[in-house]
């Protein structure tokens, strides 16, 4: 078991490092979406997050923390565009060089905010390279630091900032959460989240929410083991299609977490589309994932107090065109 007090601590350490640095996203309502929950719905919009996403949190907390002749030394990362642009951010603002390996079918708007930061990014197919290999190849090279998009303690903590400021905005609102629908990947938002949460109190129950055919953390909860997706699964939702949880992220999450839940890319969309109409807010297909499954009735929301995570609002503008326009 692991020791929630000391792993919470973690998380409120991090949270100092990040107060002058990342967004404190507030808990937002709507009438609408009450309505059709049956119950009440808070929705953290990490889309407003700085670089768009929530990943400046674990990024900047891992970078602060390093050695004056290791950050001369630069950083490696690898993503498919949400982490690179934590990484850039949090190494433009530490004066850290990074690099970050990125596919090469990214969205073209998280290359080109990478690269304006101050990131390099190597790029990759994504369908028949190996993004940690190459990363690491590049750091060993360089004599780099390498910075996982998931699988570390001080990411894992810095992510859980988000469930860490779920739990106090809902204690000023005189509120405890029945449950937290949050997108999960390599599991390093959720697991960190899940540790803040359940710290803080554990009756409040915590899914992970994946693409179908990305729902390696669903299927592992239920082998209480790590299992792998199959190669050939696509989805629109390109920031959550990590192989297989992270080694780290699921020893917490399948002690905490209740149970993961899976929704379409239509039921995905669909959640763009609301998300954009009803809280006039932009959300990438990745970010959109733990609203679709309170949408498409994935959990029970009714007379239960749900909190909804939108991790994300980068989005190529063709791809978020269509999808607003595509009302069948």
């Amino acid at each position: 078991m692991h020791d929630l007090k000391i792993e919470l601590q973690a998380v409120e350490e991090a949270a100092l490092r990040l107060s002058t640095v990342s967004v404190v996203t507030p808990l937002l309502t709507s009438p609408d979406l009450d309505e059709i929950a049956g119950g009440r719905i808070l929705i953290k919009p990490e889309c407003l997050q700085l670089t768009g996403s929530f990943k400046i949190r674990g990024a900047y907390n891992l970078m602060s923390r390093l050695p004056p002749e290791q950050a001369a030394r630069g950083v490696v990362a690898w993503s498919s565009g949400n982490h690179a642009q934590g990484v850039a951010a949090a190494g433009s603002l530490l004066g850290i060089r990074t690099a970050i390996v990125m596919p090469q079918d990214a969205p073209r708007v998280k290359l080109e905010n990478t690269r304006r930061l101050g990131g390099e990014a190597i790029l990759y197919d994504r369908f028949s390279g190996d993004r940690e290999a190459i990363a690491r190849e590049v750091a060993a090279e360089r004599g780099a630091e390498l910075v996982p998009s998931y699988d570390h303690t001080d990411i894992i903590a810095g992510q859980g900032t988000v469930g860490l400021e779920i739990m106090h905005q809902c204690s000023e609102l005189g509120i405890t959460p029945d449950q937290v629908l949050i997108p999960c990947s390599g599991g390093g938002l959720i697991a960190g989240s899940a540790i803040a949460i359940r710290g803080i109190e554990p009756r409040t129950t915590v899914y992970s929410v994946e693409p179908e055919g990305f729902d390696d953390t669903a299927r592992s909860l239920r082998a209480g083991e790590r299992v792998t997706n199959d190669p050939a699964a696509r989805s629109m939702c390109d920031a959550l299609q990590a192989p297989t949880p992270g080694r780290l992220t699921f020893e917490i999450n399948r002690e905490l977490l209740a149970e993961g839940l899976a929704v379409s890319d239509r039921e995905v969309e669909t959640a763009m589309r609301f998300t954009f109409l009803n809280l006039k807010l932009v959300a990438e297909p990745g970010g959109a994932v733990a609203l679709a499954a309170a949408l498409a009735g994935k959990i029970t929301t009714k007379d239960r107090v749900t909190v909804v995570v939108l991790s994300g609002g980068n989005v190529d503008v063709e791809l978020f065109s269509r999808i607003q326009q595509d009302t069948a």
